[in-house]
């Protein structure tokens, strides 16, 4: 089985206050789904109050990030299905409950795990 990314930027996301515990609900039913469906990996959003930081291989840490990744935020998932239809299905899926598209990608196949 493949893994899949499902996620979407915060941005991406406009949902009125009032709303936005109904978006909540929804997007917690799917992750359910997904749990129950044997193919919830992991999920999360990113905390957009924590500035992201980089490591070197000797330890050192300095605040920041590679430029290209500097907007890296907003929801992610990952799912391990059986194929390409599948992870766009439950794509589909997220962005009904979210109210908002969401990007798929396959993560590369790792032949040691």
């Amino acid at each position: 089985m493949t893994k899949y990314l499902i996620s979407f930027p915060s941005a991406a996301m406009v949902v009125p206050d009032e709303e936005m515990r109904a978006v909540s609900d929804a997007s917690h039913a799917v992750v359910q789904e997904a749990k129950d469906a044997g193919v919830w990996v992991f999920g999360g959003g990113i905390d957009e109050s924590v500035p992201p930081v980089m490591v070197d291989g000797d330890g050192t840490v300095t605040e920041g990030t590679y430029a290209q990744t500097k907007q890296l935020e907003g929801g992610y998932a990952v799912l391990e299905v059986p194929s390409r239809e599948e992870a766009l299905e439950w794509a589909a899926r997220f962005a009904t409950a979210c109210r908002c598209a969401q990007e798929v990608r396959e993560f590369g196949y790792d032949p040691a795990s």
